[in-house]
């Protein structure tokens, strides 16, 4: 991409859309174009037509997805995979319709087998069932995935992908049932501190292990893989570390300040038992994670409290 090339990024209100938005404006790119849902809804085919044929962007990162933690995913499956099916296949299309030189489709680890290897490889898609209590939103990111790899086979277009894994940081969602883990405890041990309770109750018995990756760090791999990365094989995104969600609770809870018990509900789902990328095909492209994770959480905590619209929805 040149610094003055029309960026096109899809989501820019979200955590991961925003934080390529900063990302771009750090490295220099200047020539962005976005749009928020109220004006165009990328669901919507002819809207998004109407909108690539006016704006004519060159580059697109789609970020743009509805997303939501186990409870979410399990109360809606069926609007998880409407709403992402159309939006992406939207805009995918558009931007081949169009003559995008370039689109980075962002997907989600879940798109990989209940129980893959570990840690899992790009190679290990479709070779097992899903994890049940997100496969709606995992087939329809598979899709997604799918469609930029047969457009590049049967046009000759430039799509890549990346599967990033569990995100976090600044513009999190931090909604008590839609939000994903590690937001989710945020709040949870923020308002247990503040309330002065004796105890916590998270869900499951603490041993999934689970790997997490600061925003800015993904942003920083989309720009690069963009401008180094073309092929039809998807790229993982992640740090290649685990942690256990006990241990990650306790973590989140010392720097929240909770001083009380942590107490686990075992009739709730675990969800997942492991899910650790392989990420050596982007440290081989020379590519490397630089937010530690106890950085990475105290960072968004203080994002939390800075945020109380962001804290409150």
């Amino acid at each position: 991409m040149d610094k003055n090339s029309k960026i096109y990024v899809a989501g820019h209100k979200g955590m991961v859309g925003s934080a390529i938005v900063r990302q771009l404006q750090r490295q220099g790119y200047s020539n962005l174009v976005t749009c928020p849902h109220a004006q165009l809804d990328l669901t919507n085919q002819s809207d998004v037509e109407n909108f690539f044929a006016t704006e004519k962007p060159e580059y697109v990162f789609l970020a743009a997805a509805k997303v939501g933690g186990i409870v979410a995913n399990n109360k809606a499956p069926a609007d998880f995979m409407y709403q992402n099916m159309m939006l992406e296949m939207n805009v995918i299309n558009a931007a081949w319709r169009h003559g995008v030189k370039k689109l980075e489709f962002l997907g989600s680890s879940c798109i990989y087998p209940r129980l893959a290897p570990q840690p899992m490889p790009e190679a290990c898609l479709l070779t097992g069932s899903l994890e049940a209590t997100n496969e709606a939103y995992a087939l329809a990111k598979i899709s997604g995935l799918k469609y930029c790899e047969y457009l590049n086979r049967q046009y000759g277009t430039d799509f890549i992908s990346v599967m990033p894994t569990n995100l976090y940081g600044p513009n999190d969602n931090y909604h008590p049932e839609h939000s994903h883990v590690l937001p989710a405890l945020i709040r949870r041990f923020h308002e247990a501190k503040e309330q002065h309770l004796e105890k916590v109750v998270c869900w499951g018995d603490g041993s999934p292990l689970r790997e997490f990756l600061y925003v800015d760090d993904l942003a920083d791999l989309c720009l690069f893989l963009m401008n180094n990365y073309s092929g039809n094989e998807t790229v993982n995104a992640g740090t290649g570390k685990e942690i256990s969600i006990k241990a990650l609770s306790e973590m989140v809870a010392r720097i929240v300040g909770f001083k009380g018990t942590i107490e686990w509900d075992t009739s709730r789902p675990n969800g997942t038992p492991r899910k650790l990328l392989d990420v050596s095909k982007a440290t081989a492209m020379g590519w490397h994670y630089t937010t530690p994770l106890e950085q990475g959480i105290r960072l968004s905590y203080a994002d939390f409290l800075n945020n109380p619209v962001r804290a409150c929805r």
